[in-house]
């Protein structure tokens, strides 16, 4: 319509409303498109930022009559190939929120957690956006290498289902079920990889067919021994392992495993105290109870009878508040600060051992490797046979482009969770660490102004 309003050439030059009739006729459309044109044109020219939008109006009937349109599309698509998806149709998954922001799990991870790694990280080899190493050396010249551990289960027929076919095209029949499963367990860390010796020889990685009438399961005695064959391998450098916590043991069928162990002795002003009745007592060798340990750790009965003995489930509204009988032992300080049975077992050995807080699978880079795996391992053929999901699955995890690589992601991996800890140690609750994480990809670290742009974002 400008065209025909300024172009000298034009019959309809400097005649406003019949430059806007003979646009809206080159559309097949009336008088009523013409008045639409007017208004963008308008529009347009008070601000030139404002594109032209749609003078149709609503559509009432498909694009897709066009024969011509449809057979581009579809020769479009057929150069494609099948293994495409629109980028609309799932929505992405953000951080899990069930439980990420309770009470406890919070206090864990930012009185707990975030100290401790805050203490690393300045000893710790830092990579750039681009996989560049940057030194972060102690002052008697070692380094700190955090070695992540974690597990996942990869299935035999977990296959991608999602592409383009033709609708003429007949229905595939699939075989039912995820069928077989098989966990692989592993460390590893931004400056060597996964765990294995220098020599490739040993690694400490787990394979497991886990299952009734298989492997079993993963128990507590697996993650310990696992363990101790990565410190038999570990470089000659201060280790600091990052794993998960709180795995309960299964028999081969899948039942708990139930073993009658005495607990053992707490502290009660650097003196043992034994959690059972002793020997000569009419109870001896039974559980004294939450009430009678709490009297000898001098709460008066009145007190501890005006406390309910537990909340139920155990689910106290706030973790640091005397709401019952086991809260309050909970918090004393012989039973708050006691070690497990991992940690005991690695510093032995020198080892220090830091747990991830629970829900949090965002501050564990290796949960991006395990990703980056499970996309390479779902583009192999289908197939039911066991061997063949233990093949492609080892492959897919040899395939991730880890150091001395041209794309180097598992410095990047540890970079974004390196973001989160960081958000974490700024204040930051999971949605604005998640937005944060996002905006300032590539950073290992966040700017001082982050608490302006997320109150400028409105995001809290």
């Amino acid at each position: 319509m400008l065209s025909l309003y300024t172009d000298t050439r034009s019959v309809t030059c400097e005649k406003w409303i019949a430059s806007s009739l003979q646009a809206a006729v080159t559309l097949l459309c009336g008088t009523h498109c013409a008045w639409i044109l007017c208004q963008l044109v308008c529009q347009y020219i008070s601000d030139r930022s404002i594109l032209p939008l749609n003078p149709y109006g609503n559509w009432n009937e498909t694009m897709f009559i066009n024969e011509d349109l449809v057979q581009e599309v579809n020769l479009h698509l057929q150069e494609l190939g099948k293994e495409i998806m629109a980028a609309k149709i799932e929505a992405k998954k953000g951080q899990y929120v069930d439980g990420h922001e309770c009470a406890d799990v919070v206090w864990e991870r930012d009185k707990v957690f975030i100290p401790k790694i805050e203490k690393l990280r300045h000893q710790m080899q830092i990579f750039d956006k681009d996989g560049n190493p940057i030194d972060g050396i102690r002052p008697d010249g070692k380094r700190v290498v955090l070695w992540f551990h974690d597990e996942s289960i990869f299935y035999a027929h977990d296959w991608r289902r999602k592409s383009w076919h033709h609708i003429a095209e007949p229905a595939k029949p699939y075989r039912k079920g995820e069928r077989a499963s098989l966990m692989i367990a592993n460390f590893f860390s931004a400056d060597f990889g996964w765990l294995e010796s220098l020599d490739k020889t040993k690694n400490a990685r787990r394979v497991m067919k886990l299952g009734k009438n298989r492997d079993g399961y993963f128990t507590t005695e697996d993650i310990i021994s696992q363990a101790h064959e990565a410190m038999d391998i570990l470089p000659d450098f201060d280790i600091t392992l990052c794993g998960e916590d709180g795995k309960p043991i299964y028999k081969a069928d899948g039942s708990y495993e139930k073993v009658k162990v005495q607990m053992k002795d707490a502290t009660f002003n650097n003196v043992p105290q034994s959690l059972y009745f002793p020997d000569g007592h009419p109870r001896a060798g039974i559980f004294k109870g939450t009430a009678v340990i709490l009297q000898e750790h001098g709460f008066t009965a009145e007190f501890i009878k005006s406390k309910k003995a537990e909340c139920k489930g155990f689910k106290c509204a706030s973790p640091m508040e005397d709401c019952c009988c086991c809260r309050i032992l909970f918090n004393q300080p012989d039973f708050a600060n006691v070690k497990s049975l991992l940690e005991v077992s690695c510093e032995a050995r020198g080892i220090q051992i830091v747990f991830l807080p629970k829900f949090h699978c965002e501050l564990n880079p290796i949960e991006q490797c395990w990703g980056y795996a499970k996309r390479l391992y779902q583009l192999n053929p289908e197939s039911s046979w066991e061997d063949v999901l233990e093949k492609n699955a080892l492959a897919a995890l040899g395939e991730i482009p880890l150091v001395r690589s041209v794309e180097i992601l598992v410095p990047r991996f540890v970079n974004h969770s390196l973001r989160f800890m960081d958000a974490y140690a700024c204040g930051l609750n999971g949605r604005q660490a998640a937005w944060a994480a996002r905006h300032y990809r590539g950073h290992r670290v966040l700017p001082e102004s982050i608490l302006e742009e997320l109150e400028k974002e409105n995001i809290t």
